[in-house]
Order: structure tokens, then sequence, then C-alpha cells
């Protein structure tokens, strides 16, 4: 019995030391990812601000696509920074926006 439980331990060990090797690539990959993706958002706050200004109305598409990236973003500092080991885009699929355009 104690054989099987040590045995476990030591699966789920390498486990997450398999894991936290694997943050390494994912900071990297997905890091430059985001922040490449952080100058389109960047172009998309200029450009909802100065129609906000001429219409008074802001662009729900560019608010919606903005949300993409603010959720993809939270999800990354979830994973780098150990709170869960669900991996962030695009080692899997882009997940659903946190919140919705008021």
């Amino acid at each position: 019995m104690d054989m099987v439980k040590s045995k476990d331990k030591h699966v789920k060990n390498f486990s997450q030391r398999k894991e936290t090797l694997m943050r390494i690539v994912v900071c990297i990959v997905t890091g430059i990812i985001l922040a490449l993706w952080r100058y389109l958002i960047g172009v998309f706050i200029v450009i909802n601000f100065v129609y906000s200004l001429f219409t008074a109305k802001r662009l729900k598409e560019l608010a919606e696509l903005s949300e993409i990236w603010n959720t993809q973003w939270y999800l990354f500092q979830k994973y780098m920074t150990f709170v869960t080991n669900v991996r962030p885009f695009p080692f899997t699929k882009l997940a659903k926006n946190m919140s919705k355009f008021e």
C-alpha cells in the first residue's frame, strides 16, 4: 500500500515539474503573442477615443475585440503565477470573454 502511495506521489511531483518547465515555453510564446496584440489594442483605444469624441458613441466591435485580449491576458497571468495549471492561448482555445460590452 505504501509503495502505491509513493509511486502516485512521484508521478504527481514529476507532472508538476513538467508543468513548471512548460511555463517557460508558454511565457515565451504566449508572451510574444500578447505583447504584439497589445499594440493593436492601443490602436483600438485611440480609434475608439476619437470616434467617441465625434459621435458620442463607442464602437462595440472594437470594445469586444479588446475584451478578448483582456481575458487572454488575465488567463495568462493566472497560469504564470501558478494559480492554475490550465494553459492559456495558443495552447488551448480562446476562452470566452469574462465581461460583456455595456
